[in-house]
């Protein structure tokens, strides 16, 4: 059964649609009811429906408007028009915001859910779509020649004429147009989970990503040991538009699909395609920051400084001791520790052949802290540590635990660290708000781009941190202050909807009322009534 928000301005039609058409019939079920596009893009960030049934004609937010927004915040819903207005110029519009259902009032009940049993088809092949088996076997030319330039590094002595070479026959395979392309690449890494806690990522997952590629951008994907790995092309502005909502999007639909979870790491744009492997390592460190208790989608940019990531492979003991400190439990960073450095003493390698590795082993744990950490708190890891500078040849033990403090306090600091940059950035999001509420074009997105973070994340970290969404904290400043505005000064109310961010008076008013319960003009009229 799938969940839809209906959205009419006109109350009565609105209850009536709802209570005349059959919707378990046509495989539906209405959780929420909106009078505007503003009270229905509020529904669907809160109830996450698989529907939304909107008017086009609306106050204050077009359908358009509304299905524009919805787009940022849900990219996997359906969104129907049910409209009176037969104006070629709307279908058009709803074209680019892949409008499932275009319909004209005035529509009986019966025909309405024999299109909503349309529509439910419709649903169900994406469906069907997102969980089929990868069978295209014409992409495999194309992710023989990605593979190993995206999981192998060049250390080549000419790296200018390496790129140009992977441009060449990559525009000869159809993954580029041509080799004087001015895009960014991005390698996209994602894993799906199930509520035991165990990778079910198969081949076959492969398909359910491309799903949603497709529908915004150049790309191409492969599977590889439990991941599917996507490289991205575009350009600066397609990844600015697109892809908060394709890695959105894919984690929706595998939740809403598969009931399973998906884990994302998104490393940065890279300005040339020889720079793949970097992105890719860039993606996995992300999603190593979740660890086993944390899923979602994870930005390197969200997480690490870009001007304090080494991007050389280390060996195997490193890279698993690097990955643990990111987001492993500390039981599970300390049992791994144990284990290696038992498994050391147990082969009797001499203390003089492992002092390399333990420089190596400073090396990376400082390359993690510095990434998340400031300066002082690095100072103090650095003052907390007996390591540097030391030769231990004749007491190893002394080293192993040495090592081992100093992995565990190197963890804690970098989770301790993530927790305060999260509070960082939601303060900051915070007081902009506070401090430029008036300002009609504030948006997540906007606000995410001042802060150089990702709208998903900008908006994730709000809710978890107020409990509310950005929509619902602007709103309440914005109507909060106004109220303050109508009780202590002769101010007309337009030039208040004015100054507290609104465009447009009614808009102001409507939003007033539904905030405080009372329009603006009887809560001022209230207030001098009591002071009489």
């Amino acid at each position: 059964m799938y969940t839809v928000v209906v959205a009419d301005d006109e109350e009565e039609l609105r209850k009536s649609l709802i209570r005349r058409v059959n919707w378990n019939e046509a495989g539906f079920e209405v959780v929420g009811e909106a009078g505007s596009g503003i009270d229905a893009l509020e529904l669907v960030e809160k109830l996450e429906p698989d529907l939304l049934l909107s008017d086009v004609r609306m106050p204050f937010m077009t359908g358009i408007e509304l299905a524009r927004a919805v787009r940022e915040i849900r990219p996997t819903m359906q969104i129907a028009f049910l409209s009176g207005y037969d104006d070629f110029s709307y279908a058009q519009q709803a074209i680019q915001y892949n409008i499932i259902s275009y319909m004209l009032k005035p529509i009986s009940s019966k025909e309405l859910t024999e299109e909503l049993k349309i529509i439910k088809q419709k649903i169900d092949q994406k469906f069907n779509e997102f969980t089929r088996k990868n069978e295209e076997l014409e992409k495999q030319n194309l992710t023989s020649f990605l593979m190993p330039v995206i999981l192998d590094s060049f250390q080549g002595k000419n790296p200018d004429k390496r790129d140009q070479e992977l441009m060449r026959e990559a525009a000869r395979l159809g993954f580029l147009k041509n080799t004087e392309s001015n895009l960014d690449y991005i390698v996209m890494v994602t894993s799906f989970w199930n509520q035991a806690g165990e990778n079910v990522t198969t081949y076959s997952s492969v398909n359910a990503v491309d799903s949603i590629l497709r529908k915004y951008i150049k790309y191409a994907s492969f599977y590889t040991d439990g991941r599917v790995v996507s490289l991205i092309a575009a350009t600066k502005a397609g990844v600015n538009k697109y892809l908060h909502i394709i890695v959105e999007d894919i984690s929706q639909s595998v939740k809403r699909i598969m009931e399973l979870t998906a884990s994302i790491g998104v490393s940065r744009p890279m300005p040339k395609l020889i720079n793949s492997h970097e992105a890719y390592i860039e993606a996995m460190n992300a999603m190593e920051y979740s660890g086993k208790i944390e899923s979602g989608v994870h930005y390197i940019a969200d997480i690490e400084r870009s001007n304090t990531f080494d991007n050389k492979m280390v060996q195997t003991a490193i890279t698993e001791t690097e990955r643990l400190i990111r987001g492993g439990l500390e039981q599970e960073l300390q049992e791994y520790l144990h284990k290696l450095f038992n498994y050391i003493e147990e082969e009797k390698i001499a203390p003089v052949m492992m002092q390399p590795f333990v420089v190596q082993l400073i090396s990376v744990v400082y390359r993690v802290v510095y990434a998340v950490a400031d300066s002082e708190s690095v100072k103090d890891l650095q003052l907390s540590s007996p390591l540097q500078g030391r030769v231990f040849y004749d007491r190893p033990k002394e080293m192993w635990k040495q090592c081992i403090e100093f992995c565990l306090g190197a963890r804690k600091l970098v989770s301790e660290q993530r927790k305060k940059s999260s509070s960082v950035i939601c303060d900051r999001a915070l007081e902009i708000i506070e401090t430029r509420y008036m300002d009609a074009e504030i948006s997540l997105v906007s606000i995410s781009e001042e802060i150089a973070v990702s709208p998903n994340y900008l908006s994730a970290l709000i809710k978890k941190v107020t409990g509310s969404t950005f929509i619902e904290l602007l709103t309440k400043k914005r109507i909060e202050t106004a109220k303050e505005m109508l009780l202590s000064t002769s101010m007309k109310i337009r030039e208040i909807s004015e100054m507290c961010g609104y465009n447009d008076q009614h808009y102001f008013s409507y939003c007033f009322k539904k905030y405080m319960g009372i329009s603006p003009n009887a809560r001022r009229r209230q207030n001098e009534s009591n002071e009489n």
